[in-house]
């Protein structure tokens, strides 16, 4: 068996799908996403199609490596978005032609379901508690929402009040809540929203700041109890590690379409196990990311938790179910998503609707902010 064709799709709201076919006619699906960065992404298959076509795709790791280190130039979110598509697209095509689940090649199943989070807007307390029960009501018992929208050195008082009441207004909907800071705050301001939020019982505060800011994050870890979650805007294991190695981080949330795939985020949960650190994967993007979510949180014991996106916002014209041909294996149920049982990522994608949709890429941008005062304000 040998690859034939990679293919790569723009699809609608700001995704980019990948497709691999071998020569007998197997195929796999996957998903290389990297938000307002398609293009650019999708230029990177260029290298990769010129290297892997006529490449024996069950041999996934070699494929990884050579994606990986076959040039000067490594990691970054481009070119770990575009092998993490293509690893994705290679698990579902080896295990379709298998007959097996990805997590069956990757040890078996250790759960039968996984928890599932979704983010929630709104700037008061009255809109909080409507999308918390709206959110409830698609199956969800946990939520995740900004903690603040303005980038300031030094809280306030009323600021402070202003967030708790934002969590006690999805806490009293029944939701486990975590926090979301998108490294928005600096450090004095972090450390003393860390401090005050403590008594909430949070499932965890992201990026209180960016990830760049290792030795801020360091101290904010060893400030509080609440759990420090971070890790999107990480690429690799060797992103992660100094992290494990600080204890500045309790829960990591590798994104399977930008952190080099299935074969890199499953080394990466295992070595967070032996930090004993948590992984909740980030995705707040499509059916193909979210089902290799799924297939890590059913064989990596350390998965705890897992984001994912429904109707959220920023999907204008097309939902996680779009280009489905069927939406029970993804459908939370009393807090739970099922693991799918199907062969490769367990999904099965709707071709003719995929083609149709990039017949007009999408040119979508992440929109740009500003505070009060004028200045930029971080995603």
């Amino acid at each position: 068996m040998k690859i034939a064709r990679i293919e790569t799709f723009t699809v609608a709201p700001r995704w980019l799908f990948v497709r691999v076919e071998s020569d007998d006619g197997a195929v796999g699906w996957g998903e290389a996403s990297l938000e307002g960065w398609a293009e650019a992404v999708d230029g990177a298959f260029e290298a990769l199609k010129d290297r892997f076509v006529g490449h024996d795709p069950f041999r996934i790791e070699d494929i990884w490596q050579i994606g990986y280190r076959g040039g000067f130039y490594r990691g970054g979110p481009v070119m770990m978005s575009a092998i993490a598509g293509l690893d994705q697209a290679l698990w579902d095509l080896k295990g379709r032609a298998l007959g097996l689940p990805a997590y069956d090649m990757l040890g078996g199943r250790v759960r039968d379901r996984i928890r599932a989070y979704a983010w929630i807007g709104g700037d008061r307390p009255h809109e909080i508690g409507e999308a918390a029960r709206a959110r409830k009501g698609q199956g969800f018992s946990a939520v995740k929402m900004n903690a603040t929208a303005e980038l300031d050195w030094i809280g306030t008082p009323k600021l402070f009040d202003e967030v708790i009441d934002r969590v006690q207004a999805a806490q009293a909907e029944g939701m486990d809540v975590g926090l979301d800071f998108h490294g928005r705050v600096h450090r004095p301001m972090a450390k003393q929203l860390a401090k005050v939020l403590e008594p909430l019982g949070l499932l965890f505060i992201e990026e209180p700041l960016l990830s760049e800011n290792h030795e801020g994050l360091t101290q904010i870890a060893h400030l509080t109890a609440t759990p420090i979650a971070l890790g999107e805007r990480l690429f690799s294991r060797w992103d992660f590690k100094p992290f494990f190695e600080s204890g500045a981080v309790d829960i990591i949330q590798p994104d399977l379409s930008h952190a080099g795939g299935l074969t890199e985020c499953r080394k990466i949960a295992a070595m967070a196990e032996a930090y004993d650190v948590a992984v909740a994967p980030h995705c707040p993007l499509g059916p193909l990311a979210l089902a290799a979510c799924v297939q890590l949180a059913a064989c990596a014991p350390n998965v705890a938790i897992q984001e994912m996106s429904l109707g959220i916002h920023y999907n204008v014209g097309a939902d996680l179910y779009t280009y489905l041909k069927d939406n029970t294996p993804l459908t939370p149920v009393d807090g739970y998503l099922p693991i799918p049982t199907g062969p490769g990522l367990g999904i099965e994608i709707d071709e003719d609707k995929v083609r149709e949709s990039a017949k007009e890429a999408h040119r979508w941008r992440n929109p740009v902010w500003r505070q009060h005062d004028g200045s930029f304000a971080e995603w």
